[in-house]
């Protein structure tokens, strides 16, 4: 079952199914706490400071909760009862540097406006520009709407308790959330809320994809066409086709133009090249990529007639990324096939015709329009928290990923690997989970990258890819 994104009173009512079942409310903290525990053990290293600050609520007893377990940490805890006469305490300890700080102040349960001498605290913690761990909230959100109350913990990691809540994933909290991270297994009954908005995260991939055939061989796995890469834009249509590479489908065939074929051809072994040709055989490929480097002047009208007949004729998959996306047409396509486009921000407000601040303030609403605006299909609005889904049906934001990826190149990676997983057969029956596990590993790779590599660029993405 997919993790929902709920609201406090569906958070309360989950809370209440689970005491109505016979477990405690003390379990459940002590479990949170664990969870905490073993999030802070991650985010350092042993012999490192930790400062815990705890307020009166639940929020401070998962906080203490996790004392006992930081193993190898040297801890300092701050009791918080009064923000005004604990204020020097919290500046002795914050001149103290610590590797991380665990905020467990306030929890959702918080609804009206901060006084100044909580704001003062807050805004403290914040200029000290350490790393912070939120427990379930950044002390001082509101977890339905994602605005402060008057100040908020400008939170490094958010580790929330049970499911995300609505005000974590919107736009305007993504500076006080950061990396937002779900602590699920923490003795609640199953989450009975079902919801629009979903969470994607590991768990929904057991046994994904499914093994192959032993009996499996090059023409049973797809041939996928990428019409990609121009003049002075060769790069993308490389790193999209080693992004489909890395989803191993049967065969890829890569037409970029004429200018770009040697550079193209040059970079890749097992990737057939070959410049546009004047018109690609529907029987020859089992699906298609356009877009990645097509932003160059020597891009063929020709190309884009192709683009739109796929798009209006083809029953094959088809994904359609950067440049092309201005090509798609808005009339209708057959039924039941796949089509798949990923814009971000900019290229969606282009195809919208409203600005960017339009589409981040009201993201699912960006790929509701965007899908009905083009028949339905499939939209990956990229960005932080990158959203799957269409115009009706559920919406599922992604966990993974962080500010590294915004490089060049990566949305051509993810756009080939999307593409790469699309074109086999066995992938076909269920493309959302299929495209929604591309962005997931897509996202992974660059987490895993980061952790052990600060200095990554796409290419190591590449190759990172899949693992």
């Amino acid at each position: 079952m997919a993790t929902p994104v709920i609201s406090i009173a569906q958070m309360r009512e989950w809370e209440n199914a689970t005491w109505k079942k016979g477990q405690t409310e003390a379990e459940v903290i002590r479990r949170v706490g664990r969870t905490v525990a073993e999030l802070a053990l991650r985010l350092t290293m042993p012999g490192d400071l930790v400062i815990v600050l705890a307020g009166r609520g639940n929020n401070g007893a998962d906080a203490r909760a996790a004392l006992e377990q930081l193993e190898e940490r040297r801890v300092d805890v701050l009791q918080v009862r009064d923000p005004s006469e604990d204020f020097s305490e919290l500046e002795t300890l914050l001149a103290l540097r610590p590797a991380l700080v665990i905020d467990g102040l306030f929890g959702i349960g918080v609804n009206r406006p901060l006084g100044e001498h909580w704001i003062r605290f807050i805004r403290r913690i914040n200029e000290a520009r350490l790393s912070v761990l939120s427990i379930d909230v950044p002390s001082g959100l509101d977890a339905d709407t994602g605005r402060t109350f008057g100040a908020a913990i400008e939170a490094t990691v958010t580790l929330t308790v049970g499911a995300p809540k609505a005000g974590l994933v919107r736009n305007e909290a993504a500076p006080y959330v950061g990396r937002l991270e779900v602590a699920d297994n923490i003795g609640l009954v199953p989450c009975p809320i079902e919801s629009e908005f979903n969470w994607t995260d590991s768990k929904d991939f057991v046994d994904f994809p499914p093994r192959r055939k032993v009996t499996a061989h090059k023409g049973s796995c797809g041939h996928l066409a990428i019409v990609a890469g121009s003049r002075g834009y060769h790069g993308a249509a490389v790193l999209a086709a080693r992004g489909a590479q890395r989803a191993h489908p049967g065969l890829i065939t890569l037409f970029p133009s004429e200018s770009a074929y040697l550079p193209c051809a040059s970079q890749l072994q097992a990737v057939m090249v070959q410049p546009w040709p004047e018109q690609l055989s529907v029987e020859t490929f089992d699906a298609f990529l356009f877009g990645p480097g097509l932003a160059g002047s020597d891009v063929s009208d020709k190309a884009i007639e192709i683009l739109r007949s796929l798009w209006t004729r083809s029953a094959n998959p088809l994904v359609v990324d950067a440049s092309a996306l201005s090509w798609i047409p808005a009339g209708s396509c057959p039924p039941n096939v796949v089509r798949v486009i990923t814009p971000h921000p900019g290229e969606a407000a282009r195809l919208l015709g409203v600005s960017v601040d339009d589409i981040q303030s009201d993201r699912a609403g960006a790929v509701r329009q965007l899908s009905k605006k083009f028949s339905g299909c499939w939209v990956v609005l990229k960005g932080h928290q990158t959203i799957t889904g269409r115009e009706t049906g559920p919406l599922f934001i992604n966990s993974t990923g962080n500010p590294l990826l915004a490089q060049g190149g990566s949305g051509d990676l993810l756009a080939g690997f999307i593409a790469g997983l699309l074109v086999q057969p066995g992938l076909q029956s269920d493309p959302l989970r299929t495209i929604r596990y591309a962005v997931w590993i897509h996202g992974a790779a660059a987490d895993q990258l980061s952790r052990f590599r600060p200095n990554w660029v796409i290419e190591d993405l590449a190759s990172e890819l899949g693992k």
